[in-house]
């Protein structure tokens, strides 16, 4: 399994880095975990097809996380030619906010036909399921965005890579990254606590419990990045590539 970081950063685009996107790929194809506003342009940085995609995992419904779709749909239809079926999933309420989001910033492009089946699965808290081949399980975190907010658990090619999402800390992050092959962490802080994000000294005390044979922190804010060089831990960067053999 390979995993490249596209987008790494936070929704404000802290130290010029992409809003978060995970590119996964190995023998049973490729697909994203999470699809910031900034992805398409992290995809042609970096030389992704999306036409290799074939699911989008999405966390919650901000558009640093989520935003990217509208964008991903409409250069599969207009510019990519993609023939396959896409498909998203997320946490309820998914095919609404992606809908009313398509038409705010492309009036009309909900309605438009295409050559490809766009396929909306909304996922519940805890119950596992095979998407495409990839297994995911949610997990429910504590992150305000207007539906609920996961870390999602996938499940791939004899490997679990484990991403939290935006949230404070939550015990539900212990069975959602048990013993992961990768555990990707957000950490927007390092020691300052603020309510619905995660900082380095709330998680590092549960590492232990979590058992995860790799983490890398992600989601930066400029405190967090001016700091980088005293954590005792590996950081996520835009274009970062980590093969789990």
């Amino acid at each position: 399994m390979r995993v490249q970081f596209l987008g790494c950063g936070d929704a404000f685009g802290s130290g010029g880095r992409f809003n978060t996107c995970f590119h996964v790929s190995g023998g049973d194809g490729a697909f994203l975990i999470d699809c910031g506003a900034s992805s398409m342009i992290a995809m042609r940085k970096f030389g992704v097809d999306p036409n290799g995609i074939a699911s989008i995992f999405i966390t919650h419904l901000h558009g640093d996380h989520f935003a990217g779709l509208p964008f991903f749909i409409l250069d599969a239809q207009l510019v990519s030619r993609r023939a396959a079926p896409l498909t998203i999933a997320g946490p309820p309420g998914l095919e609404e906010r992606l809908g009313v989001t398509m038409e705010a910033l492309f009036p009309g492009s909900m309605a438009v036909e295409r050559k490809f089946a766009v396929d909306i699965i909304e996922l519940a808290p805890e119950e596992r399921r095979v998407v495409n081949g990839v297994a995911v399980t949610p997990y429910r975190v504590r992150h305000a965005c207007g539906a609920p907010p996961f870390a999602l658990r996938l499940e791939a090619g004899g490997k679990v890579v484990t991403y939290s999402g935006d949230t404070e800390w939550t015990e539900a992050l212990i069975p959602a990254a048990r013993a992961a092959d990768l555990f990707i962490a957000e950490a927007y802080f390092h020691d300052k606590k603020i309510r619905h994000h995660l900082d380095w000294q709330s998680l590092a005390p549960h590492l232990d419990a979590i058992g995860a044979k790799r983490l890398v922190l992600t989601h930066f804010s400029p405190d967090m990045l001016a700091r980088l060089g005293e954590l005792p831990a590996e950081a996520a960067e835009d274009g970062k590539v980590i093969e789990l053999g």
